[in-house]
């Protein structure tokens, strides 16, 4: 569920976007539209997990 830029920070996609939509206004949507990066102190934990399949 993480990827690596190409720069080495991790990246995700936003919580809260898979269901229960509905009732989310439309600002509130278009802020979790695409991805984001993760707190530096987490991604040498993430960058260690992923191992070779960085990708």
């Amino acid at each position: 569920r993480f990827r690596l830029t190409a720069t080495g920070k991790a990246k995700h996609r936003a919580a809260g976007t898979s269901h229960l939509q509905t009732r989310m206004s439309q600002k509130r949507k278009r802020k979790l539209r695409g991805t984001r990066t993760v707190d530096p102190c987490m991604e040498p934990a993430i960058r260690e997990a992923l191992g070779k399949y960085s990708y």
